[in-house]
């Protein structure tokens, strides 16, 4: 499956769980390795790196921000072999 298009299911998954939220694309030339989406919901906020496969390479930067943003509030790497595991964890941490 090409990345964009787990990322769009992705997006319209959390939507579904979480009607109220707010998805956002970051834009990934405007700060290299900023994961590539952030999820708003109540007073909590999240970001994910989608990649096509746990194999994928990572950009230069993106384990340090996905670390730091994890430590801040809940940030992972997702492709579709973790998919329903950081999704439950996702919608576990923005629901509490």
């Amino acid at each position: 499956m090409r990345e964009s298009k787990f990322q769009a299911k992705l997006i319209k998954d959390i939507k579904e769980r979480l009607p109220d939220c707010i998805v956002l694309k970051n834009d990934p030339t405007y700060l290299q390795g900023i994961p590539d989406l952030t999820v708003f919901n109540n007073d909590k906020w999240a970001t994910l790196e989608v990649k096509k496969s746990a194999n994928a390479s990572h950009q230069p930067n993106q384990d340090y921000y996905v670390e730091l943003m994890d430590h801040m509030s809940f940030s992972r790497f997702v492709y579709p072999e973790n998919r329903d595991a950081v999704f439950s964890d996702l919608i576990d941490y923005l629901e509490d």
